[in-house]
């Protein structure tokens, strides 16, 4: 790793930016991690990063540039909201560190294409959530179409229907604001499972609606107070794979509920159902031609794995959850309504290659 301290040959110093509710589930993740140690955390609520840091043995809370400037701090876990994902990043890259975020890689696809551009001048690596597809959910159905289960894939679709994250979020307002949106928001989990079992894409169609201007929140001490909506909450398109495969996707804030399953996968011998991508494991159902439907046994993916694992991943070696894969998954979700404003088929200028398959790990050993 860049610069980072390596106390055994093996363990990578990390330096955790923004400790919102996400950063609970990667705390407990990497708190049993061998190759990972939390070394330094940073909030603008400086009385939480104390909290934290006084609960992870051998942790400082520092501020963020104090962390960015520690030489001891090999890599840099960038937990912050959307708007600052690429603020964040950058400033990681520009103190030479490799930089493992959340989704998505940054709130434009301008700004993540800055933060790609910087990190390979500074020969340093990006890593990017969604990890849940590391998991055996669509590991397993990975594994299944790579062994031809299915046939050749022809077609996939991948649905998420919601009312809006302001009837239980207390403070909704990003989700609403540029960078967030249902698309950007939840279809990184979708859209990255896509290239992930059927590969690259190399054009989008799209269609986009706003139902309503104001949204109202449910909860919380701001209850009631209604908030501005500056993004499309129902979107949806057509993917349009390089393989020739075509993938039908719909995320959206405008629904009460769906009976659709999460993602379905189409071959010309078989179908499968691919559990919630924003999970880590789940049933793989495959229905081959002339059959019936059966649950597959988990055959690949970290088990019983957490937020986290990606970058457990990423410092192992190469990693799946690269910056590539989530800036090509980001010019897919902001393709997708560039063409819903022009009515035109958009042409994407990225690809990224399809990540290796993970072999099924059990927990023990993605721990160590």
């Amino acid at each position: 790793m860049s610069g980072g301290r390596v106390t055994d040959g093996t363990v990578t110093d990390v330096g955790i930016v923004g400790l919102g509710v996400i950063s609970r589930q990667y705390l407990d993740t990497l708190a049993g991690a061998a190759s990972v140690r939390v070394a330094a955390v940073a909030d603008l609520d400086t009385a939480r990063a104390e909290a934290v840091a006084a609960e992870l043995p051998g942790c400082r809370a520092l501020t963020t540039d104090e962390l960015m400037a520690d030489p001891a701090i090999g890599a840099v876990l960038n937990l912050t909201i959307p708007a600052a994902h690429a603020e964040v990043a950058l400033a990681a890259i520009a103190h030479g560190k490799d930089v493992f975020g959340e989704k998505p890689l940054a709130a434009t696809f301008a700004d993540a294409v800055r933060v790609m551009d910087a990190a390979t001048a500074a020969g340093v690596r990006v890593g990017s959530a969604p990890d849940t597809v590391l998991g055996t959910g669509v590991q397993t159905a990975r594994a299944a179409i790579d062994e031809g289960l299915i046939g050749r894939p022809v077609s996939a679709s991948a649905t998420w229907i919601s009312a809006g994250h302001e009837r239980w979020h207390p403070q909704p307002d990003f989700y609403y604001r540029e960078g967030g949106g249902p698309m950007l928001d939840m279809g990184p989990y979708y859209v990255t499972s896509l290239v992930q079992l059927l590969g690259p894409v190399d054009s989008v169609s799209g269609a986009a609606s706003r139902s309503r201007d104001e949204r109202v929140i449910g909860s919380g001490p701001r209850a009631g107070e209604s908030i501005g909506v500056d993004v499309d909450t129902h979107v949806t398109g057509i993917l349009h794979h390089t393989s020739g495969a075509l993938s039908t996707v719909t995320m959206s804030f405008d629904g009460v509920r769906s009976t659709a399953v999460p993602i379905e996968v189409h071959g010309i011998d078989g179908s499968l159902v691919v559990p919630d991508p924003n999970s880590f494991d789940g049933d793989v159902q495959l229905h081959p031609a002339g059959g019936e439907w059966q649950t597959l046994e988990p055959a690949a993916g970290y088990a019983d794995a957490g937020r986290g694992v990606g970058l457990i991943d990423f410092v192992g070696g190469p990693s799946r959850a690269s910056g590539a894969v989530a800036l090509h998954v980001l010019e897919i979700m902001t393709a997708l309504a560039a063409s819903a404003a022009s009515g035109v088929r958009e042409q994407l200028t990225t690809t990224a290659e399809r990540p290796s398959l993970v072999p099924l790990t059990p927990a023990e050993a993605w721990r160590g």
